[in-house]
């Protein structure tokens, strides 16, 4: 078991008497730091902190930090703080899959800009997609930027990294009107529904499948959570927390869906399992949307292109990016989404106008 980069140490009465103990390497040490009528607990404590933050200084200032040991005494402890549980799987397992099993045993302050860059070149040749070698590049920036805030190093060698070229870049495909209109028309009532909502809203999977009764509006849908591996979440991040404005003519397809649900109580999952819980994106996909799909060639149309389609074709209709964004629960820069938002009335228009571009045959 790893130890905890930093120790907090420990205070007990001892004969009346405070004794403060912790670690000098492997040495124990303890000392007598006040008498129990003259210091309260609390006091005590206060003491305790300040030695162990010296010892741990000053353990900092000797030790020779290697790579493995910053990424699982410094960098993960921090960052999985703010990570959500999705994010924090994927990065974890991309950072030691990738990075410490390169450079674990090498000393931080030994790490050189050539080195670095050169194991993003051989992670491209290799075949890793353009998305993951870049991740890696950020990962890499970002464990050198903790490492200069401790004082563990003088510069950041990442801070000049590049994602190389050779990085595979895979096709960013979109539907056509003409594969909406043939996905709406080979699948169940249940799937059309969900491939709608994220076609013609732009909703995530996730938050397609947190849906529950009282978050669907005369007008739209509010997306306050989503679903991820089967636990009910808030949503990613900030912007994605939104009023996602809903078309007349899937307002009438609700409608329609509610009429034949066992349970429209508000808390009540829009699209439960058999077991009324919340249903998984793969399993849908895998057991009711890709057999559907596959024999009329759409195949890769995925949740992912599904949301994908509906931004590149709200964009063919000339709809103002930020309407978009706002729609989508994504960014155009910091000073639009802080300063200005879209009501959700104003984008009705623009969702009718897709629905019908989409649907008229």
């Amino acid at each position: 078991m790893r130890k905890s980069r930093y120790q907090k140490g420990s205070i007990k009465k001892q004969r009346g008497r405070w004794v403060a103990m912790w670690w000098v390497g492997q040495s124990r040490k303890s000392r007598v730091i006040g008498l129990v009528r003259d210091m309260t607990k609390s006091d005590a404590r206060a003491v305790v902190d300040r030695i162990v933050s010296e010892a741990n200084a000053k353990r900092d200032e000797s030790r020779a930090w290697r790579f493995g040991e910053l990424v699982n005494e410094i960098y993960f402890p921090f960052y999985s703080r703010k990570w959500k549980a999705s994010t924090k799987g994927s990065s974890m397992n991309r950072v030691i899959v990738h990075l410490v099993s390169a450079f674990e045993a090498h000393e931080v302050s030994g790490l050189r800009r050539d080195e670095l860059q050169d194991l993003l070149d051989a992670k491209a040749q290799a075949g890793l997609s353009f998305s993951t070698v870049d991740h890696l590049r950020w990962d890499l920036k970002a464990i050198f930027d903790m490492a200069l805030a401790e004082g563990l190093i003088a510069r950041n060698p990442a801070l000049l990294l590049f994602t190389p070229r050779e990085a595979t870049q895979a096709e960013r495909r979109v539907m056509t009107i003409t594969d909406v209109q043939t996905c709406f028309s080979v699948l169940g009532l249940r799937e059309k529904l969900i491939a709608k909502l994220a076609l013609l809203v732009g909703m995530r999977p996730g938050e397609i499948f947190a849906l529950t009764w009282g978050r669907l509006k005369k007008t739209h849908a509010e997306i306050t959570q989503r679903v991820y591996r089967g636990i009910i979440d808030t949503p990613k991040t900030s912007t994605s927390v939104r009023y996602a404005g809903l078309p007349d003519g899937l307002l009438r397809d609700i409608e329609l869906w509610r009429s034949m649900a066992v349970v429209t109580d508000d808390d009540a999952l829009v699209f439960p399992s058999e077991r009324m819980t919340p249903l998984g994106k793969e399993n849908v996909w895998r057991r009711s949307m890709y057999p559907k799909l596959e024999p009329v060639g759409l195949a890769w149309a995925n949740f992912q292109v599904m949301r994908r389609t509906h931004s590149t074709l709200m964009r063919g209709l000339g709809i103002d990016g930020k309407l978009v964004a706002d729609q989508l629960g994504h960014s155009l820069d910091v000073n639009q989404n802080v300063y200005t938002k879209t009501p959700v009335e104003t984008r009705l228009p623009a969702l009718n106008q897709l629905e019908q571009s989409v649907l008229v045959m």
